[in-house]
């Protein structure tokens, strides 16, 4: 055996369908990133604290403090907010990895972004738009409502001042206070019906202090006795709301003024419209509002102190539409919104304006009943159809409406259904993973559906078997290779241990399997002191099969030679013994070689194995090398007279051998090595490097001869196996090597 061959590959390690370590818990890996948070938080906490009691012991010793403590706290704020900042960001991080750890979540709350949140927003933005309608519809109603009542109150004072300067031109400039009087009185009572309280006076420029009463008509309650005379009246006229006090309280009374030239003095004609009872009742059924009160906000320039003044308007009975077009007075159940509208205030001492809010209440499903239809079933016609036509508008708003609702809220529940349908099978995917990970691959995941999620589970299914199929096949090729390793070593073990002893000759040998076990054997037999029996062989086939009829020659050629010294008798008794264990399709060639060291002769005999090389001591610098090929059959074969032909055919050979003479004994593996290009090495090329290298020592030439065949072999596969046995006649022992095995 040649202790510089090739030792026979490691096994690859077992493959075990159990985990070869625990499978970290992922729950407990997200607490430790959740505690691992916590503790960076701690810092900031602490630095948190510090800066509250610091502040704290600033506010406690307040103007004692020191400076240099009042610039710790500034700079202590700057670090409160930073500590702040950071754990704010901590947080966010630990919420997200905490509560939107899971893809459901995730999917939940995009699908609440997209469906739910969209729902709000349209209607937030349409309340805040009805809203916005409302109050700037239903304020400018109030406001339009008192601007009425002023205008109206200005056309009674404006009618009035008509009327009595008809009644001075007729009396050439003289107008006694009761004609005066009689002209007011006509002229509330055309008012009544509208204004019931309503009140007009005539004033005089001077008549303040004489204590007279002006010519007046109507109750004026409202105010504390009749106004005094406007300084500041002009040409122009001056209409608006006032404040007053009177016997009933507080009262908003719209008043108009006008003035009036006759018999070289100056009046003023007063029209007083208190908004009060049934005037409040008939604007807020016209308006669809209730009032509550009136308040001065801004008052005039050089107004007398009576600003703030509020005014609180009585809650009458609402005037609610019937079919009909006629109205019942009965309370509204439905609830108001409080709303402000803000009107001109006049100053009756100064004339300037100021500013007051009307308080007052909507309710807006009857406000919009009656803005829309206001007049109906009293004009027909024409209103009729407006008011079907709001009607069928309104219709196909809620139509709309309930449509965009029923859309997002089916849109929202499949979103739910979907997420929960994909959120579901990752969960499926992912707890699949961990159980394959573990080492379960019996698991597999349930299929429900027909999409592609559920293809993705029934591939993932697939792939579980499949790897637990390759599992199964690399357990059994595990178990097979670890039988070949076993095998080889056994195999190897047949080959001779140690060094053939014979003075005077020296033995190389080398045997390369081209599987795990092989074919080829070689063996060294001592038969006496002078004498070493040399057998190559190869038996057809490779793997276990050839291996086994290998160690069955072993035993077969180490009992034989004890009696048959002649290669030609051992030969012939191996194929007696052999052709009747061996199977029909298996045959040996072998070659059985004795040499002779006394007799300076080699006797061989050949079966069918390749040819012996011979290659004699000469003094030139390239011996010749003879090839030596006597017939022979191979070993083995069963037929009809297999027996006779096998003993006709073989023939035993000698040739006489000298000091330096090297004979070489091989298997087809290495005359058969091809290369790439399917080229063969051959006996020629064998033959021309053991004579280009026998001055090599013998474990040299073993390795040069085994590295030509190599490099000419290049990178295609050895396809047998290949055994070189070298005999070297006469080598001192100092160049000896014991023969080895790869």
């Amino acid at each position: 055996m040649d202790p510089q061959a090739p030792a026979s590959d490691p096994p690859e390690p077992a493959v075990s369908l159990a985990p070869a370590s625990p499978v970290p818990d992922r729950a407990d890996d997200r607490r430790r990133r959740f505690a691992a948070l916590g503790a960076a938080a701690s810092a900031p906490r602490l630095a948190i604290a510090a800066v509250l009691g610091l502040k704290a012991l600033t506010a406690f010793l307040g103007q004692a403090a020191p400076p240099w403590l009042g610039a710790l706290d500034t700079a202590g704020t700057l670090v409160l907010a930073a500590a702040l900042g950071y754990l704010l960001v901590r947080m966010l991080k630990l919420l997200h990895e905490r509560f939107l750890w899971r893809v459901r979540r995730k999917l939940v709350l995009f699908y609440v972004l997209i469906g739910f949140v969209p729902i709000l927003l349209f209607g937030a933005f349409f309340l805040v738009s009805g809203a916005l309608l409302l109050y700037t519809v239903s304020s400018s109603l109030v406001q339009l409502s008192f601007a009425d009542a002023a205008d109206d109150a200005g056309d009674l004072a404006a009618m009035t001042a008509v009327d009595l300067r008809a009644r001075v031109d007729a009396a050439d400039g003289r107008v006694e206070p009761a004609q005066m009087q009689a002209v007011l009185a006509n002229r509330v009572r055309a008012v009544l019906d509208r204004y019931p309280k309503a009140s007009l006076a005539v004033l005089s420029r001077g008549s303040a202090g004489t204590g007279s009463p002006p010519p007046a008509a109507g109750p004026w309650g409202h105010a504390a006795g009749h106004p005094r005379f406007p300084a500041w009246l002009g040409d122009a006229a001056a209409d608006g709301l006032v404040l007053t006090r009177g016997r009933a309280g507080r009262t908003v009374a719209a008043r108009g003024v006008r003035k009036l030239d006759a018999g070289g003095r100056t009046y003023a004609v007063v029209a007083d419209l208190p908004i009060a009872d049934d005037v409040v009742r008939r604007m807020q059924d016209s308006r669809g509002v209730t009032f509550t009160g009136l308040r001065e906000t801004t008052p005039a320039p050089g107004a007398d102190g009576a600003g703030g003044m509020r005014v609180a308007f009585a809650a009458p009975a609402r005037m609610a539409a019937t079919g009909d077009g006629v109205g019942s007075a009965r309370p509204s159940r439905l609830p108001g919104v409080p709303l402000l509208a803000s009107v001109d205030l006049l100053d009756w001492s100064t004339g300037e304006r100021g500013r007051g809010d009307v308080s007052f209440l909507v309710q807006p499903v009857e406000f919009y009943r009656r803005l829309a239809g206001a007049g109906t079933g009293a004009r027909g016609g024409d209103v009729g159809q407006a008011g079907t036509l709001v009607s069928a508008f309104s219709l196909v708003l809620v139509v709309f409406g309930a449509l965009f609702l029923t859309i997002e809220t089916v849109a929202l529940v499949m979103g739910f259904a979907l997420a929960r349908s994909i959120t579901g099978a990752v969960h499926e995917l992912f707890t699949g993973t961990e159980r394959v990970r573990s080492g379960d691959l019996a698991h597999r995941i349930r299929v429900d559906t027909k999409d592609q999620l559920g293809e993705l589970a029934e591939s993932f299914n697939a792939m579980t078997g499949s790897i637990a199929n390759l599992l199964t096949e690399a357990e059994e090729k595990r178990r097979l290779e670890e039988e070949l390793r076993i095998a080889r070593e056994i195999q190897m073990s047949l080959l001779p241990e140690g060094p053939a002893s014979v003075p005077g000759l020296a033995v190389t040998a080398a045997c390369r399997p081209a599987r795990e076990v092989g074919g080829d054997y070689y063996e060294f037999i001592r038969l006496d002191e002078h004498r070493l029996a040399v057998l190559v062989a190869d038996v057809s086939g490779k793997g276990t099969s050839a291996a086994f009829y290998m160690a069955e020659l072993k035993g077969v050629v180490l009992s034989l030679s004890r009696f048959h010294h002649s290669p030609r008798e051992l030969l012939l008794e191996v194929n007696r013994i052999l052709s009747a264990s061996l199977d029909s399709r298996t045959f040996i060639t072998m070659t059985y070689a004795v040499c002779d060291l006394a007799a300076r002769r080699l006797t061989y005999a050949r079966a069918g194995h390749t040819p012996l090389i011979h290659v004699p001591a000469a003094d030139a610098e390239t011996p010749v090398p003879e090839v030596l090929a006597p017939d022979g059959l191979v070993v083995g074969l069963q037929f009809d007279g297999a027996g006779e032909k096998f003993a006709e055919l073989l023939e035993e050979s000698a040739f006489p051998i000298e000091t330096g003479d090297l004979v070489a004994l091989f298997t087809d593996g290495v005359t058969e090595a091809m290369n790439v290009d399917s080229d063969l090495f051959g006996e020629e090329r064998l033959s021309r490097a053991l004579a280009e290298h026998v001055h090599l020592p013998s474990p040299q030439l073993k390795q040069r001869i085994l590295g030509d065949v190599e490099a000419f072999a290049g990178a295609a596969e050895q396809h047998d196996d290949m055994t070189i046995v070298l005999l070297r006649v006469g080598e001192p022992p100092s160049l000896a090597s014991p023969a080895s095995r790869p």
